[in-house]
């Protein structure tokens, strides 16, 4: 990040009117833009208490749960999104830490599978130790998706189960092992303007190749079922702006809730001015575009799509 880019500078720029925070946020973005796809390897049961979370074992949210699912359908999965144009494939299983389900070898098998597909790996399996960060390296592991979520002034108004430095934690295992490192937040959850800015600047901090931005879809059953109104489309766009101006070399990651939160038009506004990448399909509990669809949106804004190895 630019040294000079301090809390009072970003949120200068987040309120410049919008076209002239775009002018400064598309400077930065990839030639490439890049697809990403997922698998919930394993559904629910879990012990955490995230209120925004569907797969919490405290809410009654009805969603269908299931344990680890086989090799053989994360390598059918993995196949159908390299089809789709995907680079990465990522695992990823509910629970705090993939002790708890006793299933750490499966997925070691799996990350490999991934890989002899001409894939590149990628796995979000929880909070992990050092062993663990280590295995997964031997395993071939190319990439590890871990979120802040939020700032570290408001992590205690989403979790209490486990500490936002836990999350760095994880974090720092796995960039001391090698392995990339995917890290992003979850907006709209009651956050300030200003609490957004200190995600941006947390974020420059880890430094992750990848950072995920998710916008909150308030799932029935969790305490934060009625948060439909803690951000709008203009704060989406201006959020994803200054997280691009503040983290000029990570890829900025549309993920879940750009289909249920932002307009089509405010997406392809995003594509062409901020954005580097974007989880395509559906995500864990939720439903996203169809591949094909963010393709044509990529071709309407005239950028180029990064091709598998």
């Amino acid at each position: 990040m630019n040294e000079k880019l301090n809390k009072e500078k970003l949120l200068e720029l987040y309120n410049l009117p919008l076209e002239e925070l775009f002018e400064i946020s598309k400077k930065y973005i990839f030639k490439e833009f890049e697809f990403c796809s997922l698998i919930s390897a394993r559904t629910g049961k879990c012990s955490q208490d995230c209120k925004y979370c569907a797969q919490s074992t405290r809410y009654n949210t009805n969603i269908q749960t299931h344990p680890l699912v086989s090799l053989q359908e994360v390598k059918k999965a993995a196949e159908e999104s390299k089809k789709n144009g995907a680079i990465n494939f990522a695992i990823v299983t509910s629970g705090k830490t993939p002790d708890e389900a006793k299933d750490f070898g499966e997925l070691l098998k799996m990350i490999k599978e991934i890989n002899s597909l001409g894939l590149k790996s990628c796995a979000s399996i929880g909070i992990l130790n050092k062993t663990q960060a280590m295995q997964l390296k031997e395993a071939g592991l190319n990439r590890f998706h871990h979120n802040i979520n939020t700032c570290r002034s408001y992590h205690s108004e989403i979790c209490t189960t486990h500490t936002y430095q836990d999350r760095i934690n994880t974090c720092k295992y796995v960039k001391e092992a090698g392995i990339e490192l995917c890290c992003g937040v979850i907006i709209g959850m009651g956050e300030t303007v200003e609490q957004r800015i200190e995600m941006a600047l947390e974020l420059a901090e880890i430094n992750p190749q990848s950072i995920p931005v998710n916008i909150l879809t308030p799932i029935q059953g969790t305490p934060f079922e009625n948060y439909f109104d803690k951000i709008d489309e203009e704060n989406i766009l201006r959020t994803l702006a200054v997280f691009k101006i503040a983290n000029p070399k990570s890829s900025i990651r549309i993920a879940g809730g750009k289909k249920a939160r932002l307009s089509e038009k405010n997406l392809i506004l995003a594509m062409k001015n901020v954005l580097d990448s974007a989880i395509v399909g559906n995500y864990l509990t939720t439903t996203g575009y169809s591949p094909q669809d963010d393709k044509k949106k990529v071709i309407m804004v005239n950028r180029k799509l990064k091709t598998c190895r």
